[in-house]
């Protein structure tokens, strides 16, 4: 009998991301299979919903919202800065990316947005912050999770 997805579970998948313009942001296909503990947060929780309830050999494409995804954008993460914060940069480009500490010490990504004169606008947010996406997945194998790794909370 198959397993039905859910909680403790671990999901091998084949996926394709894409956006709604149709550009594919991500992809396994010609690779290894994503594998992921159900349950345990380390896939967006508008995927994780989708596939509860799936059983191997299932095939579905799954749009999720930003809200269920990375999220919608924080203004308050897009700033401007002296490009003197970057002193140590030979020549700073938009689209160059930097981890910064955050607020409370944790590590923070953020990407050069623009550079006007000495005025460096950066962004923080996730890549794909504000983006529905649609994947495309093929669940390949659902088994038990080992002890080890429910303890963990990811698939070893």
């Amino acid at each position: 009998m198959s397993l039905l997805i859910g909680d403790n579970l671990v999901v091998s998948m084949h996926y394709t991301l894409t956006d709604d313009e149709g550009n594919v942001l991500d992809s396994s296909e010609g690779g290894e299979a994503l594998s992921y503990l159900h349950g345990a947060g380390n896939i967006i929780p508008g995927l994780e919903k989708a596939l509860t309830g799936k059983v191997a050999n299932d095939s579905l494409e799954v749009r999720v919202e930003p809200e269920e995804a990375y999220g919608a954008v924080i203004p308050e993460l897009i700033q401007t800065i002296d490009k003197a914060a970057f002193q140590e940069v030979e020549s700073l480009e938009p689209g160059m990316a930097f981890e910064a500490q955050g607020p409370e010490g944790q590590v923070q990504r953020i990407v050069v947005k623009k550079v006007e004169g000495n005025d460096v606008t950066i962004d923080g947010n996730h890549p794909l912050a504000g983006v529905a996406l649609t994947f495309a997945v093929q669940i390949l194998a659902v088994r038990e999770a080992t002890q080890e790794e429910i303890e963990h909370g990811h698939v070893h």
